[in-house]
C-alpha cells in the first residue's frame, strides 16, 4: 500500500494502491506514518501510483464505523498529517491527478504542493454528509485564507491545476513534480530545516527576529561560505 525509495537527498513515498485511488485504510495511514516518521532525508516527496494522487479516506472502511470507531479514524489522521507537517525537514506533495478529501487534507499537511495540468482537487466529503476531519479545516484556511476555503469546503466542487495554484492551494503546476523536489533537494539541508521553521514560527515578531538571529549565526558557524567566497 506504501512504497518507498530513496534517490539521494530525495525520500520518495509513494501511496500504492491505484485500484482504490490510493483510498487509505487504518492499515495505510499507519504505513504512511512509519514511511515518513524513518524518513532521514533533507526532503520526502510524497505522491500516488496510478491516475489519482489520493481519494481520501476509504469508504468501505468509514461507512462500518461507529461513533466511537469515528472519532478514533479522524484522530488517526490527524496523526499522520502531524506526522507530515512536523518532519525534520521538507516534504513535498506531487498531485497528478485527482486529490479528495482526505488526500487533500494530506497534501495540505506538506510544505509544498505541486500540480500537473492533470490535478484535480476537492474537498468533495460534505456531499456525502462529512467534512475534512484529518486537520483540512483549519489547514485549508491557514493556507487559501478563510473565504476561499469557506468556498472550497461548503461546495465540495472541483478545481484544476491552474485554478488550485491561482488561490494557492497548489505552488506550482508544472509537467513533473518530482523534478521540484529533486532541486529543492539540491540545496542545504540545514538551510532547509531552518527556512521551515522561521516560515511556520507564529510568535511574535519580535520572538521570530530573535529566533532567526540565532538560527542564521548557527548555519553561519556550520557553513563552508569561506571555501565558496574563494572560489
Amino acid at each position: 500500500m506504501i512504497r518507498t525509495e530513496t534517490d539521494g537527498p530525495l525520500r520518495v513515498v509513494t501511496l500504492d494502491r491505484p485500484d482504490r485511488r490510493n483510498a487509505l485504510d487504518p492499515d495505510g495511514l499507519d504505513a504512511l506514518s512509519a514511511a515518513v516518521e524513518q524518513a532521514t532525508e533533507p526532503v520526502v516527496y510524497l505522491h500516488g501510483a496510478g491516475e489519482a494522487f489520493c481519494a481520501g479516506a476509504d469508504l468501505s472502511v468509514v461507512s462500518e464505523l461507529d461513533r466511537e470507531e469515528a472519532v478514533a479514524f479522524a484522530e488517526h489522521g490527524q496523526q499522520v498529517a502531524r506526522t507530515l507537517e512536523t518532519y525534520d525537514g521538507v516534504v513535498v506533495a506531487g498531485i497528478d491527478g485527482a486529490a479528495r478529501g482526505g488526500g487533500v487534507e494530506l497534501a495540505l499537511a506538506c510544505d509544498i504542493r505541486v500540480g500537473t495540468p492533470e490535478a484535480t482537487l476537492s474537498e468533495s466529503g460534505v456531499s456525502l454528509g462529512l467534512f475534512g476531519a484529518w486537520g483540512g479545516t483549519a489547514r485549508l484556511s491557514r493556507i487559501v485564507g478563510e473565504t476561499v476555503a469557506m468556498d472550497i469546503s461548503l461546495s465540495g466542487r472541483v478545481l484544476s491545476g491552474t485554478e488550485a495554484r491561482e488561490v494557492g492551494l497548489l505552488s506550482r503546476v508544472v509537467e513533473e513534480p518530482r523534478a521540484v523536489a529533486t532541486e529543492i533537494a539540491a540545496n542545504d539541508a540545514g538551510a532547509l530545516r531552518t527556512i521551515k521553521q522561521r516560515i511556520r514560527d507564529d510568535d511574535s515578531v519580535e520572538t521570530q527576529e530573535t529566533r532567526a538571529a540565532a538560527a542564521f549565526g548557527n548555519l553561519i558557524a556550520d557553513s563552508n561560505l569561506e571555501s565558496v567566497s574563494g572560489e
